[in-house]
């Protein structure tokens, strides 16, 4: 069995994030594999580190990509290409039905995004060499339920964490950083700054607490690499005045040791695959209010793992936080539980089921 990971992705988020836990446990596991990733990017650094063998190519016509698809199978006797984002899935076909790449493949689906509604879209989805297509939260698989002629396809495989990476203490850093005060609270989410994590509400909520008098620093950590989307939050902050209460930190490689100063982890997405971001604040005991987006209540349930607001609602997001700042028992339920259910969504278990459908695929 070898395994062609394709990854088009030039930064580093959430989801390259586990196409790395996969290909570490694959390679400890002696799986014999190969990341097909783009030129110069985060993913390809992270492969000549890790060594984990891999080809990359400059970002091009879909077509020259899908030749070397075939090209790479035939010459290497791939058994099961695995596309880990929707940009090279369209690729795969190409690369099956007009250089006749008899390689099955499986794709994974971390957006809740549905099906277009067009013909090559359908046709992408139903293709005949797609066998699976694994869906990183149950609220997307009912989603394409509706466009995939055969259900079995659609798998649900949870996003995992390595529990073992969020076992520090509060280090203090960020308050040194920037020089906050030990009694004031700290309120933050780690995201990359772009549309659908909706910083606006983000911004709207700390407006919210801030005139209702609540001593707090609220933290944006993430990568800007969205220049435009970023620079229409720093002006949404300038506009409402709040320059003095949110920081915007940029990206960090220090999560595990920063995310347990925080009191609360405000998520404010309008939509979401699963957010695995959370399951690192549940790891770090850090309480969480979030939205009710895509799959975040399969991970965020309500005054048992955490507390839970419609999408886009400033002033039931500010409620929860206040009701989280204002009840110390609430917390730590709501914290107890988090850790109870994280052990649901560890990486070891990510790689276990992954390996399975790989198997089966094959067999």
């Amino acid at each position: 069995m070898k395994i062609l990971h394709v990854n088009s992705a030039e930064n580093w988020r959430g989801g390259e994030q586990q196409v790395a836990y996969l290909t570490e446990g694959l390679k400890n596991k002696n799986i014999d594999q190969l990341v097909f990733c783009r030129q110069n990017s985060a993913f390809a650094h992270f492969c000549k580190e890790k060594d984990i063998p891999f080809l990359s190519f400059r970002p091009q016509n879909p077509l020259r990509i899908a030749f070397q698809l075939k090209k790479i199978c035939l010459q290497e006797k791939i058994a099961l290409m695995h596309f880990h984002d929707s940009t090279m899935h369209t690729c795969a076909v190409l690369a099956a039905d007009l250089f006749r790449n008899p390689t099955p493949f499986v794709v994974s689906r971390r957006v809740d995004y549905p099906v277009k509604k067009n013909i090559f879209s359908r046709w992408k989805y139903n293709h005949p060499k797609l066998k699976r297509i694994l869906c990183v939260s149950e609220t997307i698989r009912r989603m394409y339920l509706a466009d995939i002629k055969n259900p079995q396809k659609l798998i649900t495989v949870y996003s995992g964490i390595e529990l073992e990476k969020f076992k520090y203490p509060a280090s203090g850093i960020l308050r040194r950083e920037f020089q906050i005060a030990s009694d004031t609270l700290l309120i933050g989410n780690v995201a990359a700054i772009s549309p659908h994590k909706d910083y606006y509400t983000f911004v709207n909520t700390v407006e919210i607490l801030y005139k209702q008098g609540l001593e707090a620093r609220y933290l944006i950590i993430g990568s800007e690499d969205d220049l435009e989307e970023s620079q229409k939050i720093k002006t949404y902050i300038r506009e409402k005045n709040l320059d003095n209460q949110i920081i915007l930190t940029g990206f960090r490689r220090d999560i595990p040791q920063i995310l347990p100063e925080l009191d609360i982890f405000l998520f404010t997405s309008q939509t979401e695959g699963l957010g695995t971001s959370l399951l690192d604040a549940f790891a770090c005991k850090v309480p969480v209010v979030a939205t009710k987006a895509g799959g975040i209540p399969e991970l965020v349930i309500h005054e048992k793992t955490g507390l839970l607001s419609p999408v886009k609602n400033a002033n039931d997001l500010a409620q929860n936080v206040l009701r989280l700042v204002r009840t110390a028992s609430l917390r730590s339920e709501i914290v107890a539980g988090a850790c109870v259910h994280l052990q649901n969504f560890s990486k070891e278990k990510t790689l276990e089921n992954t390996l399975r459908i790989y198997k089966e695929c094959i067999s």
